[in-house]
């Protein structure tokens, strides 16, 4: 058959790697690059030449095994990564890492305050909660963390610098609006990676030269079959003839298939006559913009050294509607240079210009319960008119998600990987 392919994050490269060898595939992207959050930047400084990632960065063996499995195929070698994270929070001035009791305490007068110690308690309590409700399947799947939260009494210090810190870091979430996230949702997830109890965590890894590495090794052997700086403007489906066509500024391509590996808000956008259940399920979907910049300021770091971890959240005097964190890559990718190498999210306008090396911004999916419902009914668009729907959006929104997504496309095209 002839496929077309839309997009070139890990869903989309994933179902191309493997449909490739039974079909004639069509790679569409419209960036001038592949990878899509799979973006390592090679930057000059003093020290030396450095290839820093500035989407994807983090995998581990227990939660990330269909994503290994194929870095073994590719023969795509992983190192240690330092996962540590940590909290400063502009209006009280306290400052920690959720590490060990030295960094927790990194300012020794959080000993001294009750409201502290008591945010400590909560943070067990409340793991501890999770951990038995799910067990025990108590959780209802539309219950959000506010709701969750009003039921245990838990301190404002637990939600304003841990709870919703913490959330909003992984998801890259709205931290006024993460309350809303779906307890469940979030119960199983730290369940799987082993964030709920004090031992037992998975061992965090980085792709040694970079996540873009595999992204190369993948797409090599179809690389003549990826068109780089190619929006797709539309999709129609001839349901009379059984064909796609796909329409470029090139003009209009038919196919006998297409893989929509886009977010889900672009494949909608890219529908040109979208049922009413492609509407109400790729519609439920909303995504949050998040600019991310690379830059060397290290003011952009907690101002307690024993405070610094590879995560650092901000939390802004003010607030703010976009997570606000810096990720230290030096620790998380071993880079071997004293300049600070650092990823920040959401605080362009305070980063000293000269030391940025590279802009850009992503979306991230914004889960609450529309969108978990939405996840649910997937099947019921999946190869619909020959179209088919692929990305980590369907789960959690991780890497492994993205991979998993990619396999199941190529199995409702196939029946097998």
């Amino acid at each position: 058959m002839r496929i077309a392919i839309v997009g070139t994050g890990i869903s989309g490269l994933v179902a191309a790697h493997h449909l490739r060898r039974r079909h004639d595939i069509t790679v569409f992207e419209a960036a001038d690059r592949i990878g899509g959050h799979t973006n390592t930047v090679d930057v000059e400084i003093a020290d030396g030449r450095f290839s820093v990632d500035t989407g994807f960065i983090v995998c581990n063996e227990r939660t990330y095994p269909h994503f290994l499995a194929l870095l073994d195929e590719l023969g795509v070698a992983t190192q240690p990564s330092d996962m540590s994270f940590s909290v400063s929070d502009e209006r009280s001035g306290i400052e920690y890492r959720a590490t060990n009791v030295n960094s927790v305490f990194a300012q020794r007068r959080n000993l001294l305050r009750p409201g502290f110690q008591r945010m400590v308690v909560d943070i067990l309590r409340f793991n501890r909660g999770l951990r038995r409700d799910l067990d025990a399947g108590r959780l209802d799947p539309d219950e959000s963390l506010a709701d969750h939260l009003a039921s245990g009494r838990y301190s404002s210090q637990f939600v304003e610098r841990f709870l919703v810190p913490f959330g909003a870091s992984i998801w890259s979430a709205d931290p006024t609006t993460f309350l809303e996230f779906p307890t469940a949702t979030y119960a199983r997830f730290m369940s799987n990676h082993g964030l709920l109890d004090l031992v037992g965590r998975p061992t965090w890894r980085t792709v040694v030269g970079g996540s873009s590495t595999y992204v190369r090794a993948l797409t090599a052997p179809f690389s003549d079959r990826i068109r780089t700086s190619t929006p797709v403007h539309k999709l129609v489906r001839d349901r009379v003839a059984g064909e796609v066509e796909v329409v470029t500024d090139a003009g209009a391509e038919r196919f006998d298939r297409v893989v929509v590996a886009t977010h889900s808000d672009q494949a909608l956008r890219l529908l040109g006559d979208p049922s009413e259940r492609e509407q109400e399920i790729l519609g439920a979907i909303r995504y949050q913009p998040n600019v991310a910049t690379l830059h060397t300021d290290a003011r952009m770091l907690p101002r307690n050294h024993r405070a610094r971890a590879s995560w650092n959240f901000h939390v802004a005097d003010g607030g703010g509607e976009r997570a606000t964190l810096t990720y230290w890559m030096n620790l998380l990718q071993s880079l071997p240079t004293e300049t600070p190498l650092l990823v920040t999210l959401n605080r362009s306008d305070e980063i000293s210009p000269e030391t940025v090396l590279y802009e850009t911004e992503y979306d991230h999916p914004v889960y609450d319960a529309p969108a978990i419902r939405a996840q649910a009914r997937r099947d019921e668009i999946q190869g619909v008119d020959g179209t088919y729907y692929a990305g980590a959006y369907w789960s959690y929104g991780f890497h492994e998600d993205g991979v998993r997504s990619g396999l199941d496309v190529v199995r409702a095209i196939e029946g097998r990987v």
